[in-house]
C-alpha cells in the first residue's frame, strides 16, 4: 500500500505538526505502508491561474513549469495526508495552492455524482483512495479547525476520495513541553497507533482520534502557560534587537 504524505508546515519536520505527523508515519510503516514525504517548502509550486489550459489545450498537463508536475502522478496513492498547521481559520496557504493545483487531474466535463454536481475524473479508478488530515494550531478548542475539516471534506468528494479521519491537536504551544515531560505520551502513542488503524483497519477508531485530541490543561491554566512562553519569546527577541 502506497501513502503519500504533502506536509505544507513552513517549519517542515520542526513544527508542532510534525510532533503528530512523524508518530503517525512510523505507525503506518509499520503496518507495512510504503510511505513518501514531500514538503512543500522545498517545492517551486506557482499558483493556479485559472487559465484552464490544462482542460482544452493540452488535456492533464498544466502550462505551468514547476514542481507540481512531479507531484500530480504521486497523488494516486492510495492514501493521502494532508499535514499542515492552522494558522487562520483554514487552510495554511501552501496547501491551498498545491490542491488547486490539482485541476489537471479532472475533465471539464460535469457529471452528477451521489446526487451533486462534480467534474469527471481523467483518469478512473475502482478504489480513488483515502485522506486524512493532520493539523495543530495554538488555539484551546477543537471547534477553530471546523473550516479547515470541512474544507478537506469538501475536497474529498471532488476528487472522489474517501475523507478517512482527522488528527487534531489543539492547544499547540504547550505539546512539545508536555512531551517532553511525559505528559503527553498518549497523544503521542495514539497518533502512531492511529496510523496503524489506518493501513490495517482502513479507518481510524474515534476514541484514538479523541485521544490525539484530548485536552491537555484546562482553558485558564493554558491561557497563564501560552501567554507566559509568549512573553518570554518576546523579551528575548527584544534583547537580541537592542544588542
Amino acid at each position: 500500500m502506497k501513502a503519500l504524505v504533502i506536509n505544507a508546515s513552513p517549519h517542515t519536520d520542526n513544527g508542532n505538526t510534525t510532533l503528530i505527523l512523524t508518530p503517525f508515519v512510523e505507525g503506518m510503516r509499520e503496518a507495512g505502508a510504503d510511505v513518501e514525504i514531500i514538503y512543500t517548502q522545498n517545492l517551486k509550486i506557482e499558483p493556479c491561474d485559472g487559465c484552464y489550459t490544462c482542460w482544452f489545450k493540452t488535456p492533464g498537463v498544466c502550462i505551468k513549469k514547476d514542481d507540481m508536475a512531479s507531484v500530480l502522478p504521486k497523488l494516486e496513492a492510495e492514501i493521502l495526508v494532508l499535514a499542515a498547521p492552522l494558522y487562520l481559520d483554514g487552510m495554511a496557504a501552501p496547501l491551498k495552492m498545491l490542491l488547486d493545483r490539482t485541476i489537471p487531474l479532472l475533465e471539464p466535463f460535469f457529471e452528477l455524482r451521489d446526487g451533486h454536481v462534480r467534474h469527471a475524473a481523467r483518469v478512473k479508478s475502482r478504489d480513488s483512495g483515502k485522506v486524512v488530515l493532520i493539523s495543530t494550531c495554538g488555539f484551546w478548542e477543537m471547534d477553530n479547525f471546523d473550516p479547515l475539516t470541512q474544507h478537506i471534506k469538501a475536497f474529498c468528494k471532488n476528487a472522489d476520495r474517501e475523507f478517512a479521519g482527522a488528527l487534531l491537536r489543539p492547544h499547540g504551544i504547550v505539546l512539545k513541553t508536555m512531551i517532553r515531560t511525559g505528559l503527553a505520551i498518549d497523544v503521542i502513542k495514539a497518533a502512531k497507533e492511529a496510523g496503524r488503524q489506518l493501513v490495517q483497519q482502513g479507518k481510524i477508531s474515534d476514541g484514538t482520534l479523541k485521544t490525539v485530541s484530548r485536552e491537555l490543561m484546562p482553558l485558564e491554566k493554558y491561557l497563564e502557560t501560552a501567554n507566559a512562553s509568549i512573553q518570554r519569546a518576546l523579551d528575548v527577541n527584544k534583547k537580541k534587537s537592542d544588542g
